[in-house]
């Protein structure tokens, strides 16, 4: 099967929103040290090499709202698409106390053909999707119940979102309201991160946009993606038809 480093879910698909999954999977392809960054399978496996769960919901999601899903296939540790350019975290050296080996020499030849072949082409599917008119996007990711050494996390879900609060606010608003959620305003971590997806293809063309973070062990397998799905789809289409959007 040929590669390609996107997957495109109902491109004709009619519903307003654009639904993303920038850390879909944890793949590494071939032309990149024998498709091996040299770390072991468990850390493959957690969060630092990809968003666990996100891709199904998002999927999930765009059958749902009858929307289109672009997401990414290429782990974050090859190059991440969630970056700028010119972010010096495009190509991880060190995430979350693991040393990846195959980037440890990844110099500018290195990375520029990386952003050429992984990270451009999912950029610009990203900007095609994007560009429909009236088009929402909602950006898929999950994140880790703790890191090493810190404490654990108490929220369920983040709405995540820089500048632009028309969506993200009556979400958070709505999401709060659930009385079993404990929801992160702007958390786990700040949804401003210079140069990132949404900033540009959201933020630079005044396109509304939100972010949504949910913990990763409860989606772990596809029952936990598919009620997330099911679960935040209403909720989700309260939020814009309340929104100034």
């Amino acid at each position: 099967m040929t590669y390609s480093p996107y997957f495109i879910h109902g491109d004709t698909r009619p519903g307003r929103w654009l639904i993303t999954c920038d850390h879909a999977t944890n793949v590494v392809p071939p032309d990149v040290n024998g498709g091996d960054l040299g770390l072991h399978r468990s850390d493959m496996e957690r969060h630092i090499a990809y968003d666990v769960g996100a891709y199904g919901v998002a999927r999930h999601l765009g059958e749902v709202l009858n929307a289109p899903v672009v997401a990414s296939n290429f782990s974050r540790l090859v190059i991440d698409p969630n970056r700028g350019p010119d972010d010096p975290t495009l190509v991880m050296k060190l995430y979350d106390g693991s040393i990846i080996p195959a980037n440890r020499h990844a110099g500018p030849d290195e990375v520029a053909r990386r952003m050429r072949d992984y990270y451009l082409p999912y950029d610009d599917q990203l900007a095609r999707l994007s560009a429909r008119p009236h088009a929402v996007i909602l950006s898929v990711h999950s994140f880790t119940r703790q890191l090493r050494g810190r404490d654990p996390r108490p929220w369920q879900v983040g709405v995540l979102y820089a500048g632009d609060e028309r969506l993200a606010r009556p979400l958070i608003d709505l999401l709060r309201a659930e009385p079993d959620l404990c929801v992160g305003d702007n958390e786990p971590y700040s949804g401003h991160l210079p140069g990132d997806a949404v900033e540009r293809h959201a933020l630079r063309q005044g396109r509304p946009n939100v972010l949504v973070e949910i913990r990763n062990d409860l989606i772990a397998d596809e029952a936990g993606q598919r009620h997330w799905a099911d679960r935040l789809a209403p909720i989700l289409e309260a939020a814009l038809a309340g929104s100034w959007v």
